[in-house]
């Protein structure tokens, strides 16, 4: 398995020349780091390429524990998996592990109320596969605009739907940080995919809520916007975020799925 923590550059599979950037962050404020990641632009068993995210909670070092066995032994499970097409064995994979993290939490007290968000990504033919649980993001930015796909499942967000509360608003900074789904919290898992077609020269990224909670919208098209490297991108929005307080740990994957090869 790649250092996890690295950055990794130039990737390429079959018909696309991928580019990829990979990093976690403390922050300034948080004593260990809870947040993990995998990234590789080569096959992971029938994966052409794959992109995890996770961001744990519990106290102690249970968040720690859990974001990295999560992304550890999907990986794992992923690699041996041949006869799912990919988003079921994905799912299977994820509802495995959330049984797996819900039995440690229930059974080591030092892993109590442990859980983790996830976000996913792979990129396969002209389409982009992402899942989501909990508050970790998956945004896509084509000509030029920057959209958030996945969506929260958080309590603030919830309350916005249902209109009882303004985005932005004392409550909403007060409750934004409180999740509805996490792996590993309750027996039944929800998990939410979305699929998009990609254009030559877009970008995608997934990140923690340690990048979306202290960088802007309009901040992070500008950075993305810039005639930079992929890398000095995704170390200028993770900059932006210590800059901005540092207030979490930060995770980021920043993905340029590539050029489609002529003829």
């Amino acid at each position: 398995m790649p250092e996890l923590a690295d950055n990794y550059e130039g990737m390429e599979q079959k018909g696309l020349k991928m580019e990829f950037f990979a990093k976690t962050d403390q922050g300034k404020m948080r004593k260990m780091n809870q947040d993990f990641l995998f990234a590789t632009g080569d096959s992971l068993g029938k994966f052409p390429n794959l992109f995890l995210l996770a961001d744990g909670m519990g106290g102690h070092r249970a968040g720690d524990f859990a974001s990295r066995y999560l992304v550890e032994s999907l990986t794992s499970l992923l690699k041996k998996e041949e006869e799912l097409p990919l988003v079921r064995s994905l799912e299977k994979a994820i509802q495995k592990m959330n049984k797996e993290l819900l039995r440690l939490s229930q059974s080591n007290v030092h892993l109590q109320g442990m859980g983790s968000t996830l976000v996913t990504a792979f990129v396969e033919g002209n389409s982009i596969v992402f899942s989501n649980v909990g508050d970790s993001r998956a945004y896509l930015f084509q000509r030029n605009r920057l959209r958030q796909v996945t969506k929260d499942h958080s309590y603030v967000e919830e309350m916005i739907q249902k209109g009882k509360m303004i985005r932005g608003s004392e409550e909403y900074q007060k409750s934004k940080n409180m999740i509805t789904r996490a792996v590993g919290a309750e027996e039944y898992l929800e998990v939410d995919f979305f699929e998009e077609e990609w254009e030559e020269g877009d970008l995608f990224f997934l990140c923690s809520d340690g990048l979306s909670n202290m960088v802007d919208l309009e901040s992070m098209v500008q950075i993305l916007k810039d005639d930079s490297s992929l890398e000095e991108k995704g170390e200028a929005l993770i900059t932006l975020a210590n800059i901005n307080g540092g207030k979490d740990n930060i995770a980021l994957i920043l993905v340029r799925p590539g050029r489609k090869e002529q003829g």
